[in-house]
């Protein structure tokens, strides 16, 4: 939430939370000299560049995973946490206040309850200014931080622990929790040859993107009352840009694939207002070896199914048939629970399907992963 905003404010905050949609790409985000683009020649350096890069004006931490309660492995869990962070201003104010806000960031929680099929969803907005929210330098342990929602205590946070990382994140008005460790079991992988990963033809149509595709998790979730000890899988992206999107691609289906024999798999689909595929991507981790980078003719996402959300009126496809014929690899990507909608408080009209799947082959299952499905729904992209 945008906790500080006054009756003065609301003309240039709506102007911010338009800008903010369409950062997250559900609009088109329009090129802008003053910010850097993406380069395909980009010298990346850890542990720095797990940190925010101001000069670029969007980029997010994105966790999501699956767990399970070490008393009782039949009750598993998805869950997503994701940071935003949202350039306003890519030159710092003249005043030199701390109070001048030159960026703005966002969190979204969320934990999928497999058993009983119930998701749980929150966020937070706010000006990265003090006691509001902000990013760490690279010497510091926290990478970025928020205040919760209203009514809540603990800050939002995304930390580095030892050679991983530690999200944690409440909302006490919704009644759920999670504290988490995460640390990588495989080498981060480039999204695209040196993290380059285009998203159109265009000379800045791309972002620096890179994953760790398996970490292993633990620590508790807490859903109301019952307090859970966790352990399992999850997938870390972050990605950074400028003007990734043309102006009339209006989202995407992005795929994150964890299989059993040790592959993973990261693919997407970029739309068109046709719902069209403008553009498609991806990478294919191996068990051993190096990553290989898949283009559109490379494999193919059929939806065989759709759910339509009773809250938004969006309708999303809801299973699919992803193949890859060189690899003689047809899975079947079934979601484990149908309404795995996030919807936004702040701002209102911001909403997308992000949920944990199983993956299938021959009736089987052989993995899990994430689907997230942006753009769908009337009015989820905003007139600038």
């Amino acid at each position: 939430m945008i906790g500080d905003r006054g009756p003065g404010d609301r003309g240039p905050m709506r102007i911010l939370v338009r800008m903010l949609l369409v950062a997250l790409s559900l609009g088109a985000v329009a090129q802008d000299s003053a910010w850097t683009p993406a380069r395909p020649d980009y010298a990346w350096s850890f542990p720095r560049d797990h940190y925010a890069h101001p000069a670029y004006k969007t980029e997010w931490w994105y966790y999501t995973g699956h767990l399970a309660d070490t008393r009782d492995t039949a009750q598993r869990f998805g869950y997503q946490f994701t940071f935003f962070r949202i350039g306003v201003n890519p030159r710092p104010a003249d005043s030199g206040s701390d109070w001048a806000a030159q960026m703005l960031i966002m969190g979204h929680a969320a934990i999928t309850d497999v058993r009983t099929g119930r998701h749980y969803f929150s966020d937070v907005l706010y000006r990265t200014i003090p006691l509001l929210g902000g990013f760490g330098a690279p010497d510091d342990s926290l990478i970025a931080w928020s205040r919760g929602p209203a009514g809540t205590e603990q800050r939002w946070t995304l930390a580095r622990r030892r050679d991983g990382f530690a999200v944690a994140m409440a909302d006490r008005r919704r009644g759920f929790s999670f504290d988490l460790e995460a640390s990588p079991t495989r080498a981060l992988v480039f999204e695209g040859p040196n993290g380059f990963s285009r998203k159109g033809p265009g000379p800045t149509s791309a972002s620096q993107y890179y994953s760790f595709t398996r970490l292993q998790t633990g620590g508790t979730l807490r859903l109301g009352d019952r307090v859970f000890s966790v352990r399992g899988t999850s997938w870390m992206d972050q990605e950074i840009g400028s003007n990734q999107l043309a102006r009339e691609q209006v989202g995407w289906d992005w795929f994150a694939l964890q299989l059993d024999d040790g592959r993973d798999l990261m693919l997407y689909l970029l739309r068109d207002s046709t719902g069209a595929t403008s553009w498609a991507s991806g990478t294919l981790v191996p068990r051993i070896g190096a990553p290989r980078y898949l283009a559109a003719a490379d494999y193919t996402i059929r939806p065989s199914g759709t759910w339509t959300s009773d809250s938004t009126g969006a309708r999303y496809p809801a299973r699919w048939t992803v193949s890859l014929p060189a690899d003689n690899l047809t899975l079947e990507v079934v979601p484990l629970a149908a309404d795995q909608e996030n919807r936004s408080a702040v701002p209102r009209g911001l909403f997308y399907w992000e949920g944990a799947v199983e993956v299938r082959a021959e009736g089987r299952a052989v993995g899990k992963g994430y689907v997230e499905l942006t753009g769908y729904g009337k009015g989820i992209r905003p007139a600038l």
